[in-house]
């Protein structure tokens, strides 16, 4: 999905809030960025072929042995390093993140004996969140079970913890410091699960495919537990309730700080132009998740003065389309 995504406000002139990506709202990167910059040498040296260095602090973190965690140039690549190892027919329940299936399509099915199923938790776009034992249940039906847990740190819900999950023999579970820390940029990543998995996939690892800045920075953000992303889900449901009481809109129930709506009329793609245009906001057009329509988008919450401006707007722009 190289086009269609959040976060694509150079398609527009000036774009002043940003709803349209799920990154945590507001994130304070100017200590990790005055660290970085301390470290000139990080751009005159290779990295290590694999980043070994920080697989052994997140290995240590979550009470893993280091074979069980390969850092990644961020989840999507995580994402297509199993779908190549694992050539298994594949279900990909919708809508969700498009990638899974993209990943499985780029890469030829050659195992037909053996079914993989892709989750992601939280789910993009709905904001739903699988328990433990949801993922467990999985488990038991497939022969591999990949739970992409990039949202983990966005929801109050239970979600596994590497650590169990590194007991389940068929897991594979993937984790997002782009999400957890709000570094979009700096493309980092990793995979846990059991060790018999992990010698699988590092057969089709990429040598210095992370970077010495984004090992660096994972390092240091490992450190200072206190930058981690901490959306305000009471804001979040907060704005939710006030979308929901707007004529013509439905809001899905969300265990997150995103969520998924429905315009009644008109489409997403045009309540995105006139945000952008009129309001110099930007939502996310999710009419391309397979299983959508053209009248569905989606929203992160922000700030609640911005998020009291975006619903103004979208009452306005509804108000507009209902009397036309």
């Amino acid at each position: 999905m190289i086009k269609g995504h959040g976060d694509d406000g150079y398609l527009y002139g000036h774009i002043e809030t940003d709803f349209s990506s799920n990154i945590c709202a507001k994130g304070c990167h100017q200590r990790l960025m005055a660290h970085l910059a301390s470290c000139p040498q990080l751009v005159s040296h290779y990295p290590e072929p694999e980043a070994w260095s920080l697989e052994r602090m997140i290995a240590e973190r979550q009470g893993l042995d280091p074979q069980q965690v390969i850092v990644t140039n961020g989840a999507t690549e995580a994402i297509y390093l199993i779908a190549q190892t694992f050539a298994y027919q594949a279900e990909v329940p919708s809508p969700t993140f498009s990638e899974y299936e993209d990943a499985c399509n780029m890469f030829p099915r050659t195992d037909t004996e053996h079914r993989m199923v892709w989750l992601c938790n939280p789910n993009n776009p709905t904001g739903m969140v699988y328990s433990p034992e949801v993922v467990e249940r999985m488990a038991e039906k497939y022969d591999l079970l990949v739970v992409d847990q990039s949202y983990e740190d966005y929801t109050d819900q239970i979600v596994m913890s590497a650590r169990e999950g590194s007991h389940i023999s068929n897991l594979i579970q993937i984790h997002s410091f782009t999400k957890s820390y709000g570094i979009p940029g700096l493309r980092l990543g990793y995979i846990t699960a059991h060790a018999a998995l992990t010698t699988q996939l590092r057969r089709n690892l990429r040598p210095w495919c992370v970077s010495h800045i984004a090992i660096e920075a994972g390092k240091y953000l490992l450190q200072h537990d206190e930058l981690r992303c901490k959306p305000d889900l009471a804001e979040a449901q907060r704005l939710r309730e006030m979308l929901g009481r707007i004529n013509g809109i439905v809001v899905e129930v969300s265990k997150t700080n995103f969520m998924l709506c429905e315009m009644k009329t008109g489409t997403a793609a045009e309540l995105k132009d006139y945000l952008a245009q009129n309001h110099h906001m930007l939502i996310r057009d999710a009419s391309n998740f397979r299983g959508l329509t053209p009248r569905h988008f989606r929203i992160a919450a922000q700030l609640p003065h911005e998020n009291d401006q975006l619903v103004a707007a979208i009452k306005e722009y509804m108000t507009k389309k209902c009397n036309s």
